[in-house]
């Protein structure tokens, strides 16, 4: 006798649980990272901060419109399993690479 698989109850989260994770991910993950080290060094030598703070704020902004708009098409084409496991491939091919650019 077959049993049929249960029903998987999607997880409702409240906006500002959304937000807040959403930004405290974010603000952790660019703290010391390439992009923000660049930053600081590009507003060492400016004259200009405000401008540097608004290239980079607008850069940010567009990566992360990008990064929404694509993972919200997928998950409308992929079950949410599938989307986890090709990402966590991804992370450990982008591992793989940097661990091979490090040690060559």
């Amino acid at each position: 006798m077959a049993t049929s698989p249960t029903p998987r109850t999607e997880k409702r989260w409240s906006v500002w649980t959304v937000f807040s994770s959403t930004f405290l991910t974010i603000f952790i993950a660019e703290m010391g990272d390439k992009t923000q080290l660049a930053t600081l060094l590009i507003a060492a030598q400016s004259t200009a901060p405000w401008i540097v703070f608004l290239g980079a704020a607008l850069a940010l902004i567009g990566t992360s419109l990008l990064g929404v708009l694509i993972g919200y098409w997928l998950a409308k084409k992929l079950a949410p399993d599938v989307l986890d496991t090709l990402v966590g491939i991804l992370m450990l091919v982008i591992a793989g690479l940097l661990i091979v650019d490090m040690v060559a």
